[in-house]
Order: C-alpha cells, then structure tokens, then sequence
C-alpha cells in the first residue's frame, strides 16, 4: 500500500531550513586539469563539432593525454537500473535487458586497457512475453524498426567513431541491433549477444510457466502451485529465456552471419565465460579497425544463406523469416524469398534438440555447452552445407574459426561439463545427421500456400504433435471454422471450454494493418492445455512465438484487412490442412460449408465470389504509430520482405499518389 504523500513534501526539500541542499548551490567550477592535446592543423581543418568534443570530453573527466585515442561506440539494449550489489533500484522490461550493462562496463574497460575511448549509449526494449495477450503486443513487431532507426542515428551521430559494438539478447532489440550494425558499412561492428537465463533448479522453464493461468482455468494445477512455479521460473536475474525461441534463435543468426564471436550466442547471464564474451568482443573491433575490415566485409550473401541454415539446423522461431530478410536489406544485400527459405529447409536436416521442438527438448543453456553455433557448424561444414570462405568479426575465415573451434580446450571442457552437471550426452543436445535422422529430427519450417493464403503462410511442422503424423509423414486435419476477430476473445472461448476437437480456430485482424501483426503465444499456450489440443487447429494473419507448438499456422497473406480470403472465412466454413513433413510442402483450403463439401477448386471459386465480412476492423487499441508502420512496410515489400521500411519504394508510392492527385 503507497502511504499518503503530502503537498509540503512534494514542494520543499527535506531539511532545506537548516541543511545544505539550497544553501551550496554554487555557478562555477575549476574545470578539468590539463589541455587539450589540440594542434595547429586541426584547429584550421577540423570540423568545430570534432573540437567541442574533445572539450566535452575532458569535461565527463577523461584523461586529457589520452583524448586523441580512437573513439568506439558501445550500443545496448539495457534496461532498468541495479545497485552495485546487483539488486534492483529500479526494475527493466525483461531479464534480457537487466544485466547487459554488465557487458557494456567489461568491454569498455578493455577498451581503455587498449587505449581506445569507449562510448556508450543505449536504446532498450520491450518484453513480448511481458505484453502477451495485451495490447502493448501491438508495438512489439513495429519497436523494431523503430530501434534500428534510433541505433542507426546514434551510430551517426558519433561521427568520430572508428567501430560500433551492439550488445543485446532478445525479441526485438536484438534483430534491431542487428540491423544497425549491418548498415555500418566500411566501419567495424561487432554483436555481443546477451545471452541465457538459467534453468531453476526445481520448477518449469520460462515457457511453460506461461501457461499457469489456462491450466488453472482448466483445474491442471493448483494456486500455490502456480505462485510457486511462476516465482522460479527466472532462475538468474539476466538473459533471454531458456528455449529456443525468437531471442535464442536471433542470438544463433546473429554468430552465423559472422557479426558475433564464435561460441558466444547463447552464454549463460552474469558468469565469468558471459563477461568474457564482451572482452574478447572488445580486442575483435580494435583487431577489426586496424585490419580495415568493416561490416560490408562480413556480411554478404553467402553469410545470409549461411545463418538461413543454422536456422533450419536449430529448428529456430519462424520469427527470424522477418528478421534475417530486415537484416539483410540494412546491409544491403538481397533478401532471402519464401523460395530460398524452402529451398534451404528441403536442404539441411534439424540437428539440433532444444526446448520447445524436442524430441527431449534441452535448455539454451544446455545447448551452449554442448558446443552451440559452431558444433552445429562442424557437422554442417562435413556435409557440405556451408560457405566457410566467408569472414567472420574474428577477422578471419569461418573456415579458420571451425578449425579453431574442433581442437580448442573451450569445446573439449564445457561438452565434458554438461556431461557432469546434468547427465547429459552433449551428443544428444547437437547431433550428426545420420543420428538426428534416427532420433526422428525432422526439418522445421513448412510453408503451406492455397485458396485461403494466395500468397503464403508458415508454420513449424516440428511443433504438430507427431502423434498426428501420418505413416507418409503427412498431417491431416479436417474441421469447421471458428472465427475470432480479437486474441482476447479467441482466449475467452478456449478458456470457457466452448472450442471443440477437431475445430478450427481461424483468427483474424491480427496482422500489420489489423493489430501490428501481434504474437499470439496466449492462444497456443491455452491451447495446448485442453485434453484435445492436438486436435484443434489454428490459422492467423498473426504471428507465433517460437515456444509455439501446436499445428499453428501463421503470416497468412494477404491478411484479412487487406483483402486476404482469410477475412471472408464464416463459422462453419470446412478447412482442410495438409502438411507434408518430408517433401516440405503443404496447403491451406477452404473446402466446404454448413451445407456440404466442395472440393478446394470450388472453394477459391465461392472465395473469389464471396465480400470480405463486413465486421472486419482493426483492433479498437491499435496505436497510430503502428498505424503508420504498417502502412509503410506494405509499401516496402510487407511481411515476406522482413516488414522493413524502403525509402526507395515508399518516396515512389507518395509521389505517384501526389502526381495522380
């Protein structure tokens, strides 16, 4: 309970009467000691910004000898402010933000330790496990953008920088980060991902502890259980969550694209081989500055292509379809199509076993000691499904860090290591591919297209229950429509009982223009608690968490509020799913109706006749400001671009309209 505050106390200083606070106010100072080491030549050619921020400089009390050292930016997600005991002063959005200033203060001083000036700025982000289910869900998506635009000018806006280090671990601000970095062009950047939480020692991962109010609803647990659980379900106060979700898998992308260390995706927060990350990141940008190699030299098409497949090797959140294309586009390379992504999955088997895909589902933790990024790419370079001749931020080839990496103490203790604190075969976490084929690993990402998604959908074929495979390696599902234009009343009916097996839930107005295509990980979570949510479907212009499971599909497009035949579905509409496991490939029809079944072929007929229902409309919160994204990202290439923003395209589609106008 907050105590009563008085007028008095707001207004006037405690003590002011009699203490200090109003009587040593004072309106000079001696300034720091010294001079600026400035010469002849740089007063006559340096612009007058550059000198100002030598005297800025000097006066944040750098040593004034030492002003001339090169200057690197240090950008991160952090958020919330600690004490120095590590206690919480003031709280952040998410664990993933909590620590990295950790991170930032470790490689800064091993900056100074080099004689380079570090400077730090930080733009944080939110926790899309912390809006689930609410309306703050519809920033999440276009915080992105935002993001990278504000870590893009901040990069700008040192203009003496010699090299950019971006520290972040989760959802949003990670790919953000990403993205600035990627636009650096000739200047070095180096990611240092922020890692992992870890496991409670008794209790339920970060993922499932999400659950504990639909498996109250369904009288799966009790009070006390839920308050418990919930309580342990952070077990270290840092890090992303302990599955293979968006933040994890964007961590993998970011060390497969060549921009982070070998081995430094996926640490575990606050520990001593965490800090050492951003240490060794730190020597990597000085290495990098005088090697002349900049983030044009690291990031290519072949590291694109190459981070798609440690994608499809880790069974990664289909929300890096969004990412990778973004990050692509900042460094300006092409972007990866739904084409190439199929192609890829066609290519490379799932190596990995990690929470949520299975079959055991280990920790992120577990999987960092079990050799991570590069053990995945040891037994992708033996079959021949990486380009190793590309640079990474060592500032040597992938090819050298793999080699590195085979022979290295790192590798041979921290595998031993998880053999001895868990009992577990790191062999078992990330495997070869005749092995992941006898274990039942399949590939990941499907995308299924037909009469309701003309232009395409996704999903994670991993996350259907395998009891529903098919001896051919097909899913089937066959069931009527059950349409829901808002997540709240989706919930609502699940919770109430009132969604029955074999439905299909077909869930609408979710995508950009509709709810800034929100992640709806609050439906397939309450979901999976109903005694027959394997048999219940779902189809949305929304998108998934990748702690999702379930036969979900996703990105639908075009979406319901831009004409998609997904917005003239009605309750009772027959839907038919096939997803084809083995050859990756499936489909998405509307079958039939109330009166009977039609066939697909009549089904696109009766779509293309049938009017968009007239109850479709955006969410009643939906921001203006996301309004506006959404509008701009159609204009630049729309979901299956990455939803980014194209100058280019955007300033064309305005000034068409303004010369027809």
């Amino acid at each position: 309970m907050i105590a009563g505050i008085s007028l008095k106390s707001v207004l006037e200083s405690e003590g002011a009467e009699t203490g200090s606070t109003l009587r040593d106010v004072t309106t000079h100072a001696a300034g720091p000691q010294g001079a600026l080491p400035l010469t002849a030549e740089m007063l006559l050619q340096e612009p007058s910004g550059n000198l100002f921020g030598l005297s800025q400089n000097a006066g944040m009390g750098w040593e004034a000898s030492r002003l001339l050292d090169p200057e690197f930016l240090i950008l991160s997600t952090h958020g919330g402010l600690r004490a120095e005991d590590g206690r919480p002063i003031a709280l952040g959005f998410h664990t993933g933000h909590w620590e990295v200033g950790l991170l930032v203060a470790e490689a800064a001083r091993e900056l100074k330790a080099l004689h380079a000036i570090p400077f730090a700025g930080a733009c944080t982000d939110p926790c899309d496990g912390r809006t689930q289910g609410t309306t703050g869900m519809m920033d999440s998506l276009p915080f992105r953008n935002d993001a990278a635009m504000v870590l893009r000018r901040l990069m700008r806006s040192l203009p003496t920088n010699k090299g950019v280090l971006g520290v972040a671990t989760c959802d949003k601000g990670l790919p953000a980060m990403m993205m600035a970095l990627a636009s650096a062009g000739p200047l070095p950047a180096v990611l240092v991902p922020g890692g992992v939480t870890l496991l409670p020692e008794v209790g339920e991962d970060a993922g499932k502890v999400q659950t504990i109010g639909a498996r109250f609803a369904q009288q799966q647990i009790t009070l006390e259980y839920a308050a418990e659980v919930g309580c342990r379900a952070c077990a270290s106060p840092g890090g992303g969550c302990q599955f293979l979700g968006t933040a994890a898998t964007a961590q993998v992308i970011g060390e497969a694209l060549g921009l982070a260390l070998p081995h430094t995706a996926l640490a575990p927060s606050g520990q001593t081989i965490w800090l050492d990350a951003a240490k060794r990141s730190a020597r990597a940008i000085i290495r990098l500055h005088e090697s002349k190699l900049g983030a044009r030299d690291v990031l290519t098409d072949a590291a694109v292509r190459n981070a798609m497949v440690l994608h499809a090797a880790f069974g990664g959140s289909t929300n890096l379809l969004l990412h990778l294309p973004a990050i692509a586009f900042s460094a300006g390379l092409k972007r990866p199509t739904r084409k190439d992504w199929e192609e890829v999955n066609r290519e490379v088997p799932r190596l990995v076993d990690a929470l949520p895909n299975g079959p055991r589902g280990f920790a992120t933790v577990q999987v960092f000691l079990a050799g991570g990024v590069p053990e995945v790419m040891l037994a992708l370079r033996g079959a021949g499904l990486l380009d190793t001749h590309v640079k990474t931020v060592s500032g040597d080839t992938l090819e050298a860090s793999l080699d590195w990496w085979r022979a290295s103490e790192r590798r041979h203790t921290l595998r031993k290591r998880l053999q001895e604190l868990d009992g577990i075969d790191p062999d078992d976490v990330i495997m070869m591919p005749d092995r992941a084929r006898a274990r039942g690993l399949t590939a990941t990402v499907c995308f299924p297209a037909g009469n309701l998604a003309p232009e395409g959908s996704v999903i994670k074929s991993t996350a259907i229950d395998a009891s529903l495979i098919g001896e051919d390696n097909v899913f089937r599902h066959r069931g009527p429509a059950r349409v829901f234009k808002t997540e709240a009343a989706a919930i609502a009916a699940i919770k109430a009982g009132k969604i029955g097996h074999g439905d299909v839930i077909v869930l609408i107005c979710s995508g950009p223009k509709g709810a800034g295509m929100q992640e709806i990980y609050q439906v397939t979570s309450a979901l999976k608690q109903l005694p027959h949510c394997k048999h219940v479907a779902v189809l949305t212009d929304a998108r998934f968490s990748g702690v999702s499971t379930g036969a979900c599909i996703g990105h639908i497009s075009p979406e319901a509020l831009a004409g998609g035949p997904i917005g003239k579905v009605l309750d009772g509409d027959q839907i038919e799913i096939v997803i084809d496991r083995g050859k990756l490939t499936g489909s998405v029809h509307l079958v039939g109706d109330a009166s009977g079944d039609f066939g697909a072929d009549e089904g696109a007929r009766r779509l293309a006749e049938r009017q968009s229902r007239t109850d479709l409309q955006p969410h009643p919160a939906l921001p203006e400001d996301t309004r506006l994204w959404a509008a701009l990202v159609e204009a630049s290439g729309g979901v299956w671009g990455g939803c980014v923003y194209d100058t280019d395209k955007i300033v064309a589609a305005l000034e068409s309209k303004e010369s027809a106008g």
